[in-house]
């Protein structure tokens, strides 16, 4: 099993406002789950980071007692068993990315849907898991309104999520690599990847070497800090001062 360490920090709110963290983690013996609510479209809907925390629970229970199923009819099967359960609508709930990292004693396997990356280090290099479409919306002016989120989201010319639609576990970005091959596997939602894909303040090898020596909270320490420097989001435009924040190390190298 490899060697697990986790660090995590809540954001804020649009307000600007503190509030509890829509990021989730949950740690299998052979797995780790990181899943990140969306800041819900309309008031009307319950918050991302509810859902994400069902879903986590559910997505959880289903690899203990199915281990090897395959990641994507498990993830399947945990949106539909949320949805039903709380009478969810595909196109009118709460969303959340979903990031997995599972290993036997062969293979390493990885699954990201949304904007929540998996970077995975060893002989093959640095080979980064991202699901780009959310950001690719984003920065081309796509998502502009609650209704563009609303009608790009689990559409073909839009970008996948989990949320009540099954069907978007199937579009999630997948890889596997040979476990022998693996060194190191880090996890990350989008509050900590904005510092290498926006910010600029580092590469993935670097949040590598930072996080085994000084520990995962050293990589969220220097994203705060970047954005203390720019408060108002003058240099590095985004909807909130800070987002949530979870960073997970998966080091098989001992």
């Amino acid at each position: 099993m490899p060697e697990i360490s986790t660090a995590e920090r809540a954001g804020v709110g649009s307000d600007g406002r503190p509030r509890p963290t829509e990021d989730h983690v949950a740690l299998l013996d052979h797995a780790v789950l990181v899943l990140d609510g969306a800041t819900s479209p309309s008031p009307d809907l319950p918050p991302g980071g509810w859902y994400a925390g069902l879903l986590v629970d559910q997505l959880a229970g289903e690899l203990h007692e199915r281990p090897r199923e395959d990641l994507g009819e498990a993830l399947a099967g945990a949106i539909s068993a949320v949805a039903r359960e709380h009478r969810l609508e595909p196109g009118n709930s709460p969303s959340s990315t979903v990031s997995v990292v599972r290993w036997d004693e062969s293979e390493v396997e990885a699954l990201v849907l949304a904007d929540s990356p998996v970077v995975a280090f060893g002989r093959f290099g640095t080979d980064v898991v991202s699901d780009d479409r959310l950001m690719s919306l984003r920065d081309g002016g796509f998502l502009q309104t609650g209704a563009d989120v609303r009608r790009r989201r689990n559409a073909e010319d839009g970008f996948w999520v989990a949320e009540a639609d099954p069907a978007a576990a199937h579009k999630a970005v997948r890889r596997s690599w040979p476990r022998e091959d693996v060194d190191a596997v880090l996890i990350a939602t989008d509050g900590v990847a904005i510092g290498v894909d926006e910010y600029h303040l580092f590469g993935w090898p670097e949040v590598l070497r930072l996080a085994k020596t000084e520990g995962p909270d050293a990589v969220l320490d220097a994203v705060r800090a970047a954005e203390h420097e720019d408060p108002h989001a003058v240099r590095w435009p985004r909807a909130k001062r800070h987002d949530d924040q979870v960073l997970v190390l998966a080091d098989f190298a001992g």
